[in-house]
């Protein structure tokens, strides 16, 4: 395999619910789902059915042909959202590449190249895919360095600065691409005057506003999309991860005015739409969207603030707790700075799988659905490698 990630030294061969197994049979609870990937937990028995179904029915057709699980998913996904038009790619990176491209496509066909309405504005620490564009758009320098020259006219701002977005919107701007929470950034909750702010210099400019919901959507911060708590509607939405619950499928949602620039083969993809992803999809938003989970989200987010402050007030290991419902940071203290990898690994060490956005700060992102008991075991396991690791 090439040598792009540096895997841990545990290879997990069996999972189920918030539980995972590694092959010499040790048990690990699982507060990452898959970096906020599996939000019912793993193997759940109504998409495992759901998968089983439609794998003896129809795997896949070309898209010379529409299928009807991607026709029930676009029509879930609309009904539920302020979207008219759902286009359907294999992950988080294709669906902001497609909406990045979309955007400029609106921009040239309504206004035409002379007006050169091609500026995208991205933020500081931001992160949306790893193919060239999107690598490009994303904050962080890191991720595209090495790689030649990359696509032009993309500007980063600070994120969270209302007066550095008044003075970078303008006339030449096409789109403003924003996550609600910054996850790979440190998990930076957008305040709500900034995103009113960026809906109106959009709306003043004719530039359209795309959220980045690959991390915030499908139920992660208590509401279906992030966007729904903020009180601003995006133009664009782009959604994967959980839409799959592991099953690689990611969105475009979007107004029917805006998705009609789309028309015939400008864009497209093999296997986007494909029945088995969309039929699994399909089954995940409709399990997801109900009070029941959702109001358990924010339950479970303030049993965790309240069990990582109950951890800190004796070790004094966080300087921060943040973010939104379960997408939560805890940036370490000066005392840990740099150190999340550590805890990370000595959090495995004790049976406990976590995750972190950059070097300061811990990340958790467990099942919506994760059950209390293992949820406070899971945090038990993570107090005791805190213990064990500031020992060291």
């Amino acid at each position: 395999m090439a040598p792009v990630y540096a895997p841990a030294p545990v290879i997990p061969v069996r999972a189920q619910g918030s539980r995972v197994w590694d092959e010499e049979g040790r048990d690990y609870v699982d507060l990452t789902s898959g970096i906020a990937v599996c939000a019912l937990g793993h193997a759940h028995p109504a998409l495992v059915e759901t998968l089983s179904r439609q794998a003896e029915q129809l795997w896949h057709v070309s898209n010379v042909f529409t299928n009807i699980p991607a026709l029930k998913l676009a029509l879930r996904l609309t009904e539920a959202t302020f979207a008219e038009n759902a286009f359907f790619a294999n992950s988080g990176a294709e669906a902001n590449e497609a909406a990045l491209k979309l955007a400029r496509r609106v921009a040239i066909d309504r206004f035409g190249t002379e007006a050169r309405k091609t500026r995208i504005i991205s933020f500081e620490q931001s992160f949306h895919g790893r193919t060239l564009f999107t690598v490009s758009v994303g904050g962080q320098q890191k991720y595209s360095d090495g790689f030649g020259p990359l696509p032009g006219d993309i500007s980063h701002i600070r994120f969270n600065d209302i007066d550095a977005a008044l003075a970078a919107i303008d006339d030449r701007t096409c789109a403003v691409i924003v996550e609600p929470v910054q996850g790979e950034g440190g998990v930076i909750p957008a305040t709500a005057d900034f995103l009113r702010c960026l809906r109106d210099a959009c709306t003043r400019h004719n530039a359209l506003l795309i959220f980045d919901e690959v991390q915030t959507g499908i139920g992660r911060t208590g509401s279906l999309f992030a966007y729904m708590d903020a009180g601003v509607t995006p133009d664009i939405l782009t959604a994967a991860k959980a839409l799959g619950n592991g099953f690689p499928i990611g969105a475009v949602l979007t107004t029917a005015e805006i998705g009609k620039h789309f028309s015939v083969g400008t864009h497209g993809s093999t296997y986007g739409g494909n029945p088995l992803a969309t039929a699994v999809a399909d089954r995940v938003v409709e399990l997801i969207n109900t009070p029941h989970v959702l109001d358990g989200v924010r339950e479970r987010s303030a049993h965790i603030f309240a069990s990582l402050r109950s951890i800190n007030s004796r070790t004094g290991v966080f300087r921060e707790l943040r973010g939104a419902g379960l997408l939560i940071g805890a940036e370490l203290s000066d005392a840990y700075h740099g150190r999340s990898k550590d805890i990370m690994t000595a959090a495995l060490e004790h049976g406990v799988m976590i995750l972190n956005a950059g070097p300061n700060v811990l990340r958790f992102a467990p099942a919506l659905n994760i059950p209390y008991e293992c949820l406070d075991e899971g945090l038990a396991r993570l107090e005791r490698a805190i213990d064990s690791f500031r020992s060291d």
